[in-house]
This record gives C-alpha cells, structure tokens and sequence, in this order.
C-alpha cells in the first residue's frame, strides 16, 4: 500500500503553526497526506506577546497553546525535539533527546522521514558578540526568559519599597537595549505595569520617581525600519510615560557597574541599571548551519531564492520577523495551494508576500502605525 505523502514542518510558530493546522484540516482530513509538526517546545505562546509576559500584563500559562492538542484536533503529528541533524538522501530529519527540568531523559533521540521538509523556525536575538550581554541581559526569546524578566522586575520592585519604607534612597533602573518595536513595547508596558504593582501593595514605592526606565537606540530615531512619523510619535508617546529615550548611542558592554555606551556627541557613559533587556537585534538560530551541508548567510539564515524556494533543495523556508507586519498574500495560502499541486503532479510549491501595514502599541497609551 502507497504511504500519503508526508510532509515535515519543523518550527510551530507564527507560520508554522497555522500551516501545519491548514494542511491537517485539509489534506490531512482526506488521508492524501501525513502532516508532523516539529518544535522545541511541547506548547506555544505568541512571540509578540513576550513583551507583556515581562512586563506583567499576561500570564504565559493561561496565553500558550498545547501542540499536542492541537495536532488531535486538527489531523497532523506533533514531535518535540532539536533538530541535531539531516539526512537529504534518505529524507531524514534528526531529533535530539527531549529532557525535563530536571535533566531527566522524556524522549530518546528519533529519526522522522519526510517527502517534504518546510522550516519555519523564526529568529532567536542577537548580541552580535558585545561583552555582557549574554551574562547579564535578558533577551525575550522564549516565555521562560519573559518570566525571568518579570520575576527580576517584582523583586527589585519589592526590594525598593522597602528602602523607601524605612527613608533609604532606592530607585530600580531599567535599560532597555534596542528600540525596534519590541522594546518600544516592553518600556511602555513596564511603565504601565510598575504604576499597577504600587497599587497593588508597595506602598512607598513610586513609580514616576522611582522606577527609571532607559530606551537604547543605536539609530538616529526609534523604530529605525519604520516610517519617521511613525517613530516621531512614539517617540512623543514615550516621554510622556517618563521614559528616557537615548539615540545615536551605542552599547559597548554590560558589566557590574551597568551598561557601557558611546556616542559621537557624548562620548564614553556609564548607564547604572538592576534590570537589562536586550532587543537590539535577530538572527537565525545557529543549528541551521548544519543541517548536511545546506547554505547559510552570515545571519544563519538558509539561502533561497526570491521565491523563499532553498537553493538546489526541494524545501521550503518561511522567516517570521515578529514586528506585527500583515502580508497582502498570506504566506500560509500561498504555501499550502503550492502543496496541493506538488502532491498531485510533483511541482514545488511557491511563496510571495507584500507588507501592507505596520502598529506599534504603547501599552495603554496609544498606538503608532500606518
């Protein structure tokens, strides 16, 4: 008996995710294909929304979704694993031991065949090698690192009303590194969040005054890919929440005396700072250099043409920039009407897209966008 033709989609996230969901609907629910879904994570929460996770406004546990779940209810497989290897001539994707938090064995290594392989993998940030960031800044790839963000936030919270309490000067300074869209948002959020934890019960502490809260931008403006009205009134937005915006200065290092920056005009500063998030950069994740010799950019992203078709290679690649960006075509559409015809007659399917829109929210404040 012939197997459906199966198709591997490795990444569940904001493109892999809704693929894999639409093929099993569709393709899968007819039994003219196998769908298996590849990710880390046994579950899913929305990159966009880390931001909030940090700052305190959602909860990861009440926001995330269950793969395992959703692949019952919509007619495909979940496997939770790295991929640590590809095999192109056998059509074989390698999957690392999955562990607990304890470092117990859950899963052995395992061996998925595939007709197709899509990544849709997404992008992990970048501290493009700057001393300190890897120790001492938080970067929100993930929920665990919002959570940590968040718990580290609280405690210097509580830790300040304390001092304040017994007449002790305490401020808690936040720097945020990067001001694309996510940490525009995460200042905005932080602000708007710290004012809702003193009413909550810190009772000395006063956010205005003593929560300190430190935009850094490399560029000249905020929001550098985005139009200069759009940053203009961002940037507006954001003095109004008390947040001290810094562009043209660059991050040097991170240490125990706080962030290190240098700019034309100021020269050599000293940031203090008790909490660093880092956002000042993407790239891909660095396992895709070796997946059996496929070709990489310097940004570890797999090379392919203006059709998102890898080079040479019958797969293909969707990135994600999770910069709240809405495509005319959707990608997913696109991609599953290509599969559809490669199962019937065998052509690779093909993927386009347009940006048409673009907002940045500022926590309850407003929105910037067009």
């Amino acid at each position: 008996m012939t197997q459906p033709h199966h198709i591997v989609i490795v990444g569940g996230g904001a493109a892999g995710l809704p693929l894999a969901t639409r093929l099993g609907d569709g393709l899968g629910r007819k039994k003219q294909v196998t769908v298996t879904l590849v990710d880390h994570n046994a579950s899913h929460l929305w990159k966009p929304l880390l931001h909030e996770v940090a700052a305190g406004r959602v909860d990861a546990d009440l926001h995330d979704v269950d793969y395992f779940l959703l692949a019952y209810w919509h007619n495909f497989r979940f496997r939770q694993g790295d991929v640590i290897g590809l095999d192109r001539k056998q059509h074989e994707l390698r999957l690392g031991v999955v562990r607990d938090e304890d470092g117990a064995e859950i899963l052995p290594e395992r061996v998925v065949r595939y007709d197709t392989l899509i990544f849709c993998v997404g992008s992990v940030n970048n501290d493009f090698g700057i001393p300190g960031v890897s120790d001492r800044a938080i970067a929100l790839d993930a929920p665990a690192d919002a959570e940590r963000f968040h718990r580290r936030l609280l405690a210097a919270c509580v830790s300040a009303d304390e001092r304040r309490a017994h007449d002790e000067p305490a401020t808690v300074d936040v720097v945020i590194i990067g001001a694309g869209a996510t940490g525009v948002e995460l200042a905005a959020e932080v602000r708007h969040c710290t004012r809702a934890h003193a009413s909550y019960g810190l009772e000395f502490l006063k956010p205005e005054r003593d929560v300190r809260l430190t935009l850094i931008e490399a560029a000249p403006r905020i929001l550098p890919p985005l139009s200069e009205n759009i940053a203009k009134a961002a940037t507006d937005l954001l003095r109004e929440l008390d947040v001290a915006v810094r562009t043209g200065e660059r991050v040097t290092s991170i240490d125990a005396d706080g962030v290190h920056t240098e700019s034309k005009g100021g020269g050599a500063q000293v940031l203090e700072a008790d909490l660093v998030a880092w956002a000042a950069g993407i790239k891909a994740p660095a396992w895709l250099d070796d997946l059996d010799g496929l070709e990489v950019n310097r940004g570890h992203q797999l090379v392919v043409d203006t059709e998102a078709e890898l080079v040479g290679e019958r797969a293909a690649e969707i990135r994600v920039d999770g910069r709240g960006r809405a495509r005319r075509q959707d990608a997913c559409a696109g991609l599953l009407a290509g599969l559809e015809l490669e199962v019937a007659v065998g052509v690779v399917p093909r993927v386009g897209g347009e940006i048409v829109g673009v907002r940045v929210d500022v926590a309850d404040a407003a929105a910037a966008g067009r």
